[in-house]
């Protein structure tokens, strides 16, 4: 998990993409302010200093090709100007000339060395990113009678994969899912996914409980971590929140191992956390303490929503640091399936941190039908008819459930008069 982030990681996000594209116009700017320091000064003073610089800064930013050619337009400033001032037949300008060459010559050296590592880099992550597809498929969008969604958002480009996990089953005890954040990053990360995800597929078709898929899931952390000969080698624990929808009953049984907590969206738009009656560590820790998983039964009625997600959704932070809240900004909203809802939700989120978000997000949402509810409900927009607001639907928490509560009724009006 990537836990911690700075508070404003948002703002810092965007200070760093400024700071990089300053750092990207520097070059020309020093060369030519080197030229209108030489134009304005007397031969005796020399802007050597600043030619030579500019190779130097274009180097982590750009192409070689394009290092060589700031370095060679350096040198030509140099000379040129040397020329011009009638000096450039004394030691002085050959040393200088020569400290240019010199330290344009590095500039394409290190150029080649941080694109080599950089390629390195990028291959480790297009590896962990086909590794991390491969251990988590989509699930299909229907399953067990029950509408499914799912979304994996990385953070930003140059960051490594994380731990985040979904998984949705149809057993012969219904639709058992898990949704879960292992700690640590990159391949790693992902190969301990890899192992929860296929005990749990393994679990969640033989024990009858879902108490017992949690205790399975906790021996296999611990038989790997064995296997790896401790901590260290191995990725240490996991938070994960397992549930399973009943075929028969309208219920959700839940067993949260410190994980965040699922939301439950009601069809007329209210928001319900499903909050442990106990609290428990994450899996894998089980030598600091075992005692029996407890699971927590909710009532899940037709056309409802649940919303399972990991760390990376409630703690992304906007610029002055405040957390993301999904319950109050759902609060009120009506989607036409968990699919519209994801999207809204994502697209909020980016709002939110201005684009930096700074760890990466799962998002599970499981919708069970209304009755006589279509394939896809189309009456219901997104966005409500007030307008867009703070909302990811439009619409912020302060008032959101109001004005959703007016909009529905007015749709319900239309839908009768209709009839």
């Amino acid at each position: 998990m990537r836990r911690g982030a700075a508070a404003g990681g948002a703002g810092g996000a965007g200070q760093y993409r400024g700071a990089r594209r300053f750092l990207r116009a520097l070059p020309p700017l020093l060369i030519a302010g080197g030229v209108a320091y030489d134009l304005a000064t007397p031969p005796a003073y020399t802007a050597a200093p600043m030619y030579a610089a500019a190779p130097l800064i274009a180097a982590p930013f750009f192409s070689t090709l394009t290092t060589l050619l700031t370095g060679l337009a350096a040198v030509l400033a140099s000379v040129g100007m040397q020329l011009y001032n009638g000096t450039a037949d004394g030691i002085p300008a050959l040393t200088e000339a020569l400290t240019v060459v010199t330290v344009s010559a590095f500039a394409v050296l290190i150029n080649r060395v941080a694109r080599r590592s950089g390629e390195r880099l990028a291959s480790a992550r297009v590896i962990a990113e086909t590794a991390q597809k491969a251990v988590l498929p989509t699930p299909p969008e229907r399953i067990g009678g029950l509408q499914v969604a799912a979304r994996y958002e990385a953070a930003q480009a140059d960051a490594f994969i994380g731990g985040d996990l979904f998984a949705v089953q149809d057993t012969p005890y219904g639709v058992r899912l898990v949704v879960g954040d292992v700690r640590g990053k990159g391949l790693d990360a992902v190969e301990a996914v890899a192992v929860v995800i296929g005990a749990f597929r393994e679990a969640a078709e033989q024990e009858s409980t879902l108490e017992g898929v949690a205790a399975r899931l906790e021996r296999a952390l611990a038989r790997e971590a064995a296997r790896r000969a401790g901590l260290d080698a191995f990725e240490g624990f996991t938070t994960a929140v397992l549930a399973e929808i009943p075929g028969g009953d309208r219920v959700v049984r839940v067993v949260n191992r410190g994980h965040p907590e699922p939301l439950l969206l009601h069809a007329d738009g209210g928001v319900q956390p499903l909050r442990s009656s106990e609290a428990a560590l994450p899996l894998g820790m089980g030598d600091l303490g075992v005692w029996p998983d407890r699971a927590d039964v909710t009532p899940y009625p037709r056309g409802a929503t649940l919303l399972f997600y990991t760390d990376g959704l409630s703690e992304a932070r906007d610029a002055a640091g405040v957390f993301y809240d999904p319950g109050a900004r759902l609060a009120g909203r009506i989607f036409p399936g968990p699919e519209e809802m994801l999207d809204a939700l994502v697209a909020d989120v980016r709002r939110h941190t201005d684009g930096g978000a700074t760890d990466d997000m799962a998002l599970l949402a499981v919708s069970r039908p209304a009755a006589g509810q279509p394939e896809r409900r189309r009456t219901m927009p997104v966005v409500p008819p007030d307008g867009p607001g703070d909302g990811p639907a439009g619409g912020g928490a302060d008032g959101g459930g109001a004005r959703g509560s007016r909009g529905r009724s007015r749709r319900r009006r239309a839908g009768r008069d209709r009839s």
